[in-house]
């Protein structure tokens, strides 16, 4: 199934440190944690770069695990996105995920 993305809202920020197409990034443009808050990237970037980041609606994301379609979503260490276990909820799965590096459809919860 094809993914596709339906920005309502979005931000420039400018990255304090490089970011990969389709990872989360904070809004002062730093790295996410793991189970911390933070956006996706529609397209990435060297530090020192101003990228858009989605606040609101679909945005395609990449999996660092498999995810099944409608879980809530949180970030893994390298800002790919995984099926929340205790932190918090950055997006829902609006399709699945085979595994780590596929992409996925996410409806962005703001956090």
């Amino acid at each position: 199934m094809a993914v596709g993305e339906m920005t309502l809202l979005q931000k420039t920020v400018t990255l304090s440190a490089a970011a990969t197409q389709y990872r989360g990034v904070l809004l002062t443009g730093a790295a996410v944690s793991a189970a911390g808050n933070g956006y996706p990237c529609a397209t990435g970037g060297a530090s020192g770069d101003a990228i858009p980041v989605v606040l609101l609606g679909v945005a395609i994301g990449e999996a660092g695990a498999a995810v099944t379609a409608g879980a809530l979503l949180e970030f893994d260490s390298s800002g790919r996105y995984v099926t929340r276990s205790a932190g918090v909820s950055v997006g829902r799965a609006l399709t699945s995920a085979a595994g780590a590096g596929s992409t996925l459809e996410v409806f962005v919860i703001p956090n």
